[in-house]
């Protein structure tokens, strides 16, 4: 289906594309250039494009492309994520049971035969039926209205369901809970079960990840998706009947590579080293540090951490780690004479890791300047020390 709008134009797109990357406040007050379509539709349609400049390189070299409003370009998977989750997938078919933009969609029809796409708002559906013709994605079938509905009324076993839960506006200012959301997973889960023995949930990071398991059942991983060290989004792995361990698997995806941690949930049981800062400083991700795995990976990669609350971990060789690496050059303790000698006046970048000021504060007591090559954590060490570990960048 190609859908025949006037923002089709051939003159309106290429004004649209001319205009990417400006801002809609200078924009907004031009005149109209073409009068059949409203000045607000173009504009919005300028703003969701230059939205998908980076997070949706296809969809933006695409010509004919319709984007939807700039908040849904916003919710919606990157390419890089979704191309992510297209792995974990296998089989033949898969239902998505809220389709939005149709991003993890379009993905997933690369991996499978069939795609089915539900999306409860009709204008969006027609949006996205028309983008899967200008992509080429012809094994995407688009159905419009409730999910649950298109799901019992076609009566089909798939290889998977995915499902990306939006928070309802009226649990806004509430703890986020999957219960929260549409659709309500928690309560349609042993009806999910029916129709397929595999289930894909996509949340945000915000969710609690014991929270999570608090409302679902048999979930066999959970996906913590970072790119450029920015958590982006939790996919939770069910299988019907599943009891087993639990396996939590940690991925950073970097223009250069993809830091990979992977560890089974609950399953670690031995005391942490602890030591004071040796001659390397290492900082997991933020996918790792989302997991809550750290006594885990500072056992794995034969780590000390600094103290407990911390998770800050050292050693005298350097090693491959899954985050930022430094060289420790100095450890000073947080008192007023070592500070005004060692920092005051300088510029530095600045983390704290258990420690009782922000980084704010910290600043302007010590009238510490921001970026530079410095790297100083001030953190606390094994003996409840407030220390100041002074470091360089190595990774």
């Amino acid at each position: 289906m190609i859908l025949k709008l006037p923002i089709l134009n051939p003159e309106i797109q290429e004004f649209i594309s001319s205009n990417v990357d400006k801002k809609n406040s200078k924009l907004a007050l031009q005149k109209n250039p073409f009068p059949a379509v409203e000045w607000i539709s173009i504009l919005n349609q300028i703003e969701a494009k230059t939205k998908a400049k980076i997070k949706l390189p296809n969809w933006f070299a695409t010509k004919n492309i319709i984007y939807p409003s700039k908040i849904s370009i916003e919710q919606t998977s990157s390419e890089i994520a979704a191309n992510y989750k297209a792995h974990i997938i296998s089989g033949e078919s898969l239902i998505d049971l809220s389709g939005g933009f149709g991003v993890d969609d379009y993905y997933f029809s690369k991996k499978l035969k069939t795609v089915m796409h539900c999306e409860i708002n009709p204008e969006l559906s027609q949006i996205v039926k028309h983008n899967f013709v200008q992509l080429n994605a012809t094994n995407i079938d688009c159905y419009s209205g409730d999910s649950l509905s298109i799901l019992t009324n076609l009566n089909a076993q798939w290889d998977w369901i995915y499902i990306d839960p939006s928070r309802r506006n009226d649990a806004k200012g509430k703890v986020f809970m999957l219960q929260d959301c549409l659709p309500n997973v928690p309560e349609h889960l042993n009806l999910y079960f029916e129709y397929s023995k595999s289930i894909l949930i996509k949340t945000a990071p915000l969710l609690d990840i014991s929270a999570g398991l608090s409302e679902l059942k048999n979930v066999k991983f959970i996906h913590i998706v970072a790119v450029e060290n920015e958590v982006k989004e939790l996919l939770w792995e069910l299988q019907k009947n599943y009891l087993g361990k639990i396996n939590i698997k940690t991925i950073n995806i970097l223009k250069e590579k993809k830091d990979v941690y992977e560890f089974v949930l609950d399953d670690y049981s031995q005391i942490p080293k602890y030591s004071l800062p040796q001659k390397y400083l290492y900082e997991p991700n933020s996918a790792i540090m989302k997991s809550g795995g750290f006594d885990a990976v500072g056992d794995f990669f034969n780590l000390n951490k600094l103290h407990k609350h911390s998770h800050l971990y050292t050693n005298s060789s350097l090693i491959e780690f899954p985050g930022r690496i430094f060289e420790i050059e100095n450890s000073i303790p947080y008192q007023k004479i070592e500070i005004k000698k060692t920092l005051e006046g300088t510029r530095s970048n600045i983390t704290i890791r258990n420690f009782p000021e922000t980084v704010e504060n910290i600043r302007k007591k010590w009238k510490i300047k921001e970026g530079g090559n410095q790297y100083c954590f001030f953190t606390t060490n094994e003996n409840n020390k407030k220390i100041v570990l002074i470091c360089k960048k190595i990774q």
